[in-house]
């Protein structure tokens, strides 16, 4: 299975910079989702792509943004410049949300976010800055990148871990401690950390649509 047929490749600007995307718009979507991927991932990510897929097809859009420009995620391959870089990753967050919000079809939308690896700091960072945010769910994410300013998260926060990513587990759950809102922490058995086991995934899915939309703004889907 692949990705929603009716996707299409899509620019935006932050600052200087100019980063690509994927956008995915079912007909009556009930809120777009903005991901952001781990470092050494891209916006044609096969995992992101596969849950931007089982969203479609429950009726949310999607924008899988890179948060680096190719040149940027050349330098980070051999320095890890931009690994944990999580005020820019945050930034670049931010400018796709506005980006998204000029778009007629999804300007009207409400706003959730995905984030995986490094990823889920820095949509983690850019919830607390844009408290329009509904939703932020985390798949097997850094969170504790971000522990300092999880407080001040105010969306309902899911994190999903797997459960044999052992490293990432404690992490996990002392940043799941530090969130004061709406919150749940999801277990996925047998799992490790890139979700690669047969049906993991697609748990990843389920919890995530669950979720975004038990959240939903009233008159939303």
């Amino acid at each position: 299975m692949g990705a929603p047929a009716s996707e299409r490749e899509i620019s935006f600007p932050c600052g200087e910079e100019t980063l690509a995307g994927l956008l995915s718009m079912p007909k009556g979507a009930k809120a777009i989702v903005v991901f952001a991927h781990g470092s050494g991932s891209n916006h044609r990510s096969a995992r992101n792509a596969e849950v931007a897929r089982m969203l479609f097809d429950a009726g949310f859009a999607s924008m899988r943004a890179d948060l680096l420009t190719p040149d940027e995620a050349e330098l980070n391959e051999r320095t890890g410049q931009f690994q944990f870089d999580v005020a820019t990753l945050a930034e670049r967050v931010l400018a796709a949300s506005t980006f998204v919000g000029t778009l007629e079809e999804a300007q009207l939308l409400p706003l959730a976010y995905f984030g995986a690896s490094t990823g889920a700091a820095a949509v983690l960072t850019a919830a607390v800055k844009r408290r329009d945010v509904y939703a932020v769910v985390s798949r097997g994410g850094r969170p504790d990148l971000a522990i300092k300013i999880l407080p001040e998260v105010k969306a309902a926060t899911l994190f999903i871990v797997g459960g044999e990513d052992v490293p990432i587990i404690p992490l996990t759950e002392e940043s799941y401690a530090a969130l004061t809102c709406e919150k749940e922490l999801a277990v996925v058995p047998d799992a490790t950390h890139l979700f690669e086991e047969p049906g993991a995934l697609e748990m990843v899915g389920r919890l995530t649509i669950d979720w975004l939309t038990r959240f939903l703004p009233k008159g939303q889907g």
